[in-house]
């Protein structure tokens, strides 16, 4: 087997793992998205990805981070359950995500021999919203998350990556049902004790 096809094998365990517990709001969702951006990482430079496989070093700490973040808060409404995003937060969103996608498109653009820039900044910058979002328990990542899966299958089809791209197929059927799964759990009450 050549490297190409074992690290997108692994990386497809491990996106099926970390799927499953982002599906449950499982604390452990965050170890293994310690792992799977290292696995990613490799295979993104070789494929020629170059901001894709610069997002993984930050879905490392944003890892660390949302570990952080769910381990400290509290099970109340406003910190740490699922809750839907603020009206006011989706501006700022939009602004930070098209501000994230200028800056790595000139990247790409300047430095790299990338061949399709706009969808992976694109990819990349909608990624950094949907991970910031998801730290903070917010029902529609998902929807970010669905948004990014279908642009990446695409994309990896392009690329010439189709076990991984076959991995974001199935991430955006996931993202249907996460979403629902989300809005059930965001109206159940927390467990005392």
């Amino acid at each position: 087997m050549d490297a190409k096809l074992i690290l997108q094998l692994t990386g497809i365990a491990l996106g099926l793992l970390y799927l499953w517990l982002e599906y449950r709001a499982h604390i452990g969702l965050w170890l293994v998205g310690l792992v799977m951006p290292v696995v990613h990482g490799v295979l993104y430079y070789k494929a020629g990805l170059y901001a894709d496989c610069a997002m993984n070093g930050y879905y490392v700490l944003a890892g660390l981070y949302g570990l952080i973040v769910w381990r400290r808060a509290p099970k109340s409404r406003q910190g740490g359950r699922i809750a839907p995003t603020p009206g006011v937060l989706w501006v700022q969103l939009l602004v930070v995500g098209l501000a994230v996608q200028a800056a790595i498109y000139v990247l790409l653009t300047t430095f790299t021999n990338s061949t399709v820039p706009f969808w992976d900044s694109l990819t990349t910058a909608l990624s950094v919203v949907a991970m910031w979002m998801l730290s903070r328990k917010y029902l529609e990542q998902w929807l970010v998350w669905l948004a990014v899966d279908v642009l990446t299958v695409g994309l990896y089809l392009y690329k010439e990556i189709p076990f991984t791209a076959g991995l974001y197929a199935l991430y955006s059927v996931l993202a249907v049902g996460g979403y629902l799964r989300w809005r059930r759990l965001m109206h159940v009450p927390p467990s005392k004790g």
